[in-house]
């Protein structure tokens, strides 16, 4: 990559964008870069799911069952990035199909109140989020949790590469729109540090979130005509989700 295209405030601003960690106040000048930190979206991954797993670990450690270790897992994750993922996906479950034409989907998603559709897309998402952990600490495999975090959140720029601002506002659009560079980068570390956790199972992962991150992206074009924040919260949620079933069907 060209001089300047990695930074370490890249990791900052990674973490400001999807965490909710105390980080030292960035300058002004720092923001300028965001499309360009987009590489490192999985290190944010890595540093919510790591004190997450850790502490499921030692729930499971204490006698207490995997569906209590998965529960204090998501506790985690919610608290450490402030729910911004399960928002986006809840948001686009309400806007896809509340309103009948783009301008009005945008609106409903832009709402603060949860609709319906919202309120199921929680309920199933997180669910299956929940069984599906319970079951790979069950089955032992504890540290798969990292790679999900992080090739998940890989996955989210790919997004902001292909399809353009549903809206002229929003944390998507100010972030603006990232390099092939950053997108490959990315994607490149998600994977090198998952080989060591997963193995050969990283390749069928990595496609299977592919095949998932197509399918909502030629639908947000469908519905609202490109993306946007709420979008790419969903694309890391119903990734996750993929890679969790994937891995209990490999796993169990």
């Amino acid at each position: 990559m060209r001089k300047n295209d990695i930074s370490l405030v890249d990791i900052a601003l990674a973490l400001v964008l999807l965490t909710r960690l105390p980080l030292p106040r960035l300058s002004q000048g720092h923001f300028e870069r965001q499309s360009r930190a987009v590489w490192a979206f999985p290190l944010a991954g890595l540093s919510i799911s790591l004190p997450a797993c850790l502490l499921a670990l030692s729930a499971l450690t204490l006698g207490l069952s995997p569906g209590i270790a998965a529960g204090m897992f998501l506790l985690v994750q919610v608290l450490l990035t402030g729910a911004m993922h399960e928002d986006g996906l809840a948001d686009c479950a309400d806007g896809f199909w509340g309103g009948f034409t783009p301008g009005r989907r945008l609106e409903i998603m832009k709402d603060s109140q949860i609709g319906s559709y919202g309120v199921l897309a929680l309920i199933f998402g997180l669910g299956l989020r929940w069984h599906a952990l319970a079951l790979l600490l069950d089955l032992g495999a504890n540290w798969s949790l990292l790679s999900l975090a992080m090739l998940s959140r890989a996955m989210m720029p790919v997004l902001m590469r292909w399809l353009p601002n549903a809206r002229q506002s929003g944390l998507s659009q100010s972030v603006g729109r990232p390099t092939r560079r950053a997108i490959g980068l990315g994607l490149g570390l998600a994977l090198a540090l998952s080989l060591p956790l997963l193995g050969i199972a990283s390749l069928a992962i990595v496609a299977v979130l592919s095949l998932m991150t197509l399918g909502l992206g030629l639908l947000a074009r469908s519905k609202i005509g490109g993306q946007t924040g709420d979008v790419l919260g969903a694309c890391q949620q119903i990734c996750e989700i993929s890679g969790m079933l994937l891995l209990v069907v490999l796993y169990g």
